[in-house]
């Protein structure tokens, strides 16, 4: 079976891609003029068609295998949290100490010219 990320196969990913560019590109070419505005429709149909491609003919089975895929089991689960907490402590109290040097800055006056 295909790897599988968040419980969905790369095909949902590809969808998603497909579709996020293809409003991209229609929201550049909807400012265009003339002519090339009218790209918007081809760019459309071949995201449609690629689709279409992907829901209608699918590569992995519907139903998983049963076979039990080898599991991996993070023994160090934990300590890496507790690892990831520290660093995000010092790195909040770094900038919080930080903060006030920047924005207590002195800015000192101009001498005025008097003549």
């Amino acid at each position: 079976m295909a790897e599988m990320v968040l419980g969905v196969g790369t095909g949902v990913f590809i969808v998603a891609l497909v579709w996020i560019v293809t409003l991209a590109l229609s929201i550049i070419l909807s400012r265009a003029t003339g002519p090339t505005k009218l790209g918007i429709i081809p760019i459309f149909l071949v995201a449609l068609t690629i689709t279409l491609v992907l829901v209608f003919f699918p590569r992995a089975t519907e139903v998983p295998s049963t076979e039990r895929e080898f599991e991996i089991v993070d023994t160090f689960f934990i300590g890496r949290y507790v690892l990831l907490s520290l660093v995000s402590v010092v790195f909040l109290a770094s900038l919080f100490m930080l903060l006030p040097l920047h924005f207590l800055e002195p800015v000192y006056a101009k001498p005025l010219r008097t003549h």
